[in-house]
């Protein structure tokens, strides 16, 4: 291999070494980020429920701020407004069903009240109770466009995430609040069946990281194995000439000396 060559092969070695490494501790940096966001939520789940935000605290909503909180809201639900979002459950396909719930502050909150199984997802199987009610569950932050390559179209009434904005733009709800709420499981055998969400959160990072500190050592190791390898052959040319000449030169003195 050529001084040129070797000297390429060292540097994008180099290169490549520090692209892994950092791509590792980064990896490292995540998992704490997500140990941190998995205890967080876990104290928002086993603290008790409050009052759902209203107005006033809806700019200061975040995912990592406020998802999965407990949170609890009165108020009577509007009936003729409810919408289906394409849901996939432990119990299987079917939809969501989100009714708006006009508060007794005064604000308009979305309800996931629930999953509605595809054969029972008429009007009147979904139909929310009349009255005042009083609703529990978990703070959820909206989801806006759509799903994996799957657009909401809210002219076709065909929705795959729970968008509070478009929905109510769709409904003509006017201004709702910026996220909706996981309605927990009410009685037993009724549709929409309350309670199904789970709060599940991948952290493979560490396998991550260790994939990529691995690759860097693995990096550093082949080019080292690559430049012996090329220079085992060239130095062992170079001393069996040295040897040969030495050789030659043996002889010729024997020679004179006879």
């Amino acid at each position: 291999m050529g001084r040129k060559r070797r000297t390429l092969a060292i540097g994008f070695a180099a290169f490549a070494t520090v692209v892994f490494v950092c791509l590792g501790v980064w990896q490292l940096q995540r998992r704490e980020w997500k140990l941190d966001l998995i205890a967080r939520v876990d104290a928002r789940l086993a603290a008790a429920p409050v009052a759902a935000p209203g107005p006033d605290g809806w700019a200061g909503i975040t995912a990592d701020g406020d998802a999965y909180r407990r949170v609890t809201a009165t108020g009577t639900y509007e009936t003729g407004h409810d919408t289906l979002v394409q849901a996939v459950t432990e119990l299987g396909p079917g939809s969501w069903v989100l009714t708006p719930l006009a508060t007794a502050e005064g604000f308009t909150v979305l309800v996931n009240r629930g999953f509605a199984p595809p054969d029972r997802r008429t009007p009147a199987d979904i139909a929310p109770p009349e009255g005042p009610v009083t609703v529990t569950g978990l703070l959820r932050v909206t989801e806006p466009g759509g799903a994996f390559l799957r657009s909401n179209d809210p002219d076709a009434g065909r929705w795959y995430s729970r968008d509070t904005a478009a929905i109510a733009t769709a409904g003509g709800l006017g201004a709702v609040a910026p996220y909706f709420i996981d309605a927990d499981a009410d009685a037993p055998g009724e549709v929409p069946v309350g309670g199904l969400t789970v709060v599940q959160f991948r952290n493979s990072h560490l396998v991550y990281a260790l994939t990529w500190f691995a690759l860097a050592l693995t990096s550093i190791a082949i080019t080292a194995l690559g430049l012996r390898r090329e220079r085992g052959p060239s130095e062992a040319g170079r001393s069996g000439t040295a040897r040969s000449e030495s050789g030659r030169g043996d002889t010729k003195r024997v020679a004179v000396g006879g």
